[in-house]
């Protein structure tokens, strides 16, 4: 490993398994003031603290076999070069990465490649464990069989114990029955359990489930507020604080609404029990953190969309039932990220909107973040790939590519959290209710969106494309991700199955098999994604975000179903191959995450913090160490 201070900083190349990891620069840390620095990384703590949650969600057995594993890998003292040594470091990695033992995106069960003797060698572990790391059989999928009647059965999610999927779909639907527009997430921070033939929730609270985790969060909250750049931010630390405390899911949406509404502080964070796409059910919320600040140059992109964002409603080509007639507390940034945890790490979004209750979103508003500093990581580690050279159909689509793949990556993300997942509105009854399928819709719904605004004269009109041809680079490389690059992340022989995956998926099928636009050839023995008319293509977009649009709204979960089941499931087998093959041969890890900046405070000969300083000279390995140690 190279050593990165802040004066020269590099990305690690640091690969195993189907993985990269990337370091991720803090640019601008020096401008913020010593206050802000101790405000920052008191909540980078707090998410920090977290970790161990995240594990516990998606299996029970996930954060014994990581403690076992860590043992095992520092017990180790012979030749590190030994195969059973490295395949045993490996699954461990892999274990990092996706918080336990299913891969994070495709929900299979990890197989070791060193024997449960060698294992039995580094550590004392029991028959059970071995069996949890070693049985194909145990636990095969995090999320379980999506074909089964029954989506919980065989699932190692720990959301729900001895509870069917019918059982748990009435229990929550007759807890909605009769409730108000202002109903909270019910079910959103807590594990359903049937006990003695009772059903019954387990509240993730101090003084409940993960208690002792939670507290420990909390006190680095409160030392957090110490250091708040305002008292608003102070207050809404309260606020979650209460909630951590009681679990009471309304006190959670009204420290929501606080927290969309605090805007003037340059330090933000995200901490709590929020995305529901590890539960099959989409119920039940993921523990994550992120802590970031305001890049303030960047930021005066993403408040040109929001100060225009009833014009962007109006004009959408949606049905005018569906639309909000006054938009409001639309809010956005563009962010560095300054810590990562729970379910954002190590891989994470690069973009991210909340809260996800559509009637908060309707009376109050919202608040995005567009994360700069990721997606830069993510450019640079793309940069030297020629991706697109062995995807895209000719030299000159190439060249449009890299003259403005960057830019209209950045803006697609702008307008799919800024704008997307705060449009529309829903009528009685609708907002995907009970759906399986609803985080692939809301996903597809946004990206849809952004797609369509993407190629408006608008966008020209508010200066932030540079000519009238920038917006065709995202269809290109859109179309061709869904349709065809996205499936070197898949393994032989299986389906789509991760959210954002099936929304690319299909919205480029169902654009393409619209016919006109689009057309597949085959050159030199490669297939290639040709555009004839990126027009009707647009055209195609506009139709689908209508009937997406339409299905939230309504509610009208067999449609929704019809359109995930026919378009964004399966996939032909001879053309997984020849992508995979294609993708293997340029060398690139089809999955990326991070590792954080090691934050070190400063402290002179009274004790007292003179500084926090960053250092990115931690491996993989090394941070994972010593955040078990915490």
């Amino acid at each position: 490993m190279t050593h990165y201070d802040n004066d020269s900083f590099a990305f690690t190349d640091e690969r195993f398994a189907d993985i990269q990891m990337l370091r991720y620069r803090l640019d601008g840390w020096d401008t913020l003031t010593l206050q802000q620095k101790k405000y920052a990384y008191c909540l980078a703590q707090a998410t920090i603290a977290g970790r161990d949650i995240i594990y516990q969600q998606l299996g029970h057995h996930n954060l014994n076999v990581r403690k076992t594993l860590e043992k095992a890998w520092s017990n180790y003292n012979g030749d590190r070069n030994d195969p059973q040594f490295i395949a045993l470091e490996t699954y461990l990695k892999r274990v990092w990465f996706a918080n336990g033992i299913h891969h994070h995106y495709a929900g299979d069960k990890f197989q070791p490649e060193f024997t449960p003797d060698f294992l039995r060698k580094l550590t004392d572990v029991d028959d059970e464990l071995i069996d949890v790391i070693f049985n194909p059989q145990r636990l095969p999928r995090r999320d379980g069989n999506p074909d089964a009647p029954d989506r919980l059965d065989g699932a190692s999610i720990t959301f729900y114990e001895g509870i069917t999927q019918q059982e748990a779909e009435k229990f929550y639907r007759q807890m909605k029955a009769g409730a108000t527009e202002e109903a909270p997430s019910f079910g959103l921070n807590s594990t359903l359990s049937k006990r003695n033939g009772l059903i019954t929730e387990d509240v993730w609270r101090i003084g409940g489930r993960y208690g002792t985790i939670i507290s420990r969060i909390c006190q680095w909250l409160k030392e957090a507020s110490q250091f708040a750049e305002n008292q608003s931010q102070r207050d809404i630390i309260a606020m979650l604080v209460d909630y951590y405390e009681t679990g009471s899911l309304t006190t959670f949406d009204e420290y929501s609404i606080a927290w969309l509404q605090e805007t003037e502080g340059r330090i933000d964070f995200i901490n709590g029990f929020i995305e529901v796409y590890d539960d099959p059910l989409a119920i039940k919320g993921s523990w994550e953190g992120i802590v970031h600040y305001k890049d303030l140059e960047a930021s005066k992109r993403t408040a040109t969309l929001c100060r225009e964002a009833q014009w962007f409603e109006d004009h959408a080509p949606t049905d005018p039932r569906f639309k909000k007639s006054c938009v409001k507390g639309v809010t956005a940034s563009a962010v560095n990220a300054a810590m990562l945890g729970g379910d954002n790490y190590p891989a994470s979004a690069i973009g991210i909107n909340l809260p996800n209750a559509d009637w908060i979103r309707a009376r109050h508003g919202s608040k995005s973040i567009t994360i700069g500093n990721l997606t830069e990581a993510y450019r640079m580690a793309k940069r030297e790939s020629h991706l697109w050279q062995e995807f895209a159909d000719t030299p000159a689509t190439v060249s449009m590519i890299e003259r403005y793949g960057a830019l209209t990556d950045l803006l697609h993300t702008d307008l799919h959290e800024c704008l997307g997942h705060g449009s529309g509105k829903v009528i009685d009854g609708g907002a995907f209710a009970n759906s399986e399928h609803h985080s692939a819709l809301e996903e597809a719904r946004a990206d849809l969106f952004a797609l369509y605004y993407m190629a408006d004269p608008k966008m020209l009109e508010l200066k932030l494309l540079p000519d009238s041809e920038a917006w065709r680079a995202l269809y290109y490389t859109y179309m061709a991700n869904g349709l065809m690059v996205q499936l070197a992340r898949i393994e032989p022989n299986r389906r789509i199955e991760e959210a954002h995956m099936r929304a690319r998926a299909l919205i480029a099928r169902w654009c393409f098999a619209k016919g006109g636009a689009m057309r597949m050839v085959s050159r030199e023995g490669t297939t290639r994604l040709v555009i004839d008319d990126y027009s009707l293509l647009r055209q195609h977009v506009a139709e689908l975000l209508a009937e997406v649009q339409r299905i939230k709204s309504c509610g009208d979960n067999e449609a929704g179903a019809a359109l995930i089941h026919q378009y964004a499931i399966d996939i032909d087998p001879t053309l997984h191959r020849e992508i995979r093959q294609r993708y293997s041969a340029l060398g690139i890890a089809p999955y990326k995450g991070f590792i954080n900046p090691h934050m070190m405070p400063v402290r002179d000969a009274s004790g007292a913090i003179t500084d926090i300083r960053l250092d990115y000279s931690e491996s993989y390995a090394q941070q994972m160490m010593r955040y078990g140690k915490l």
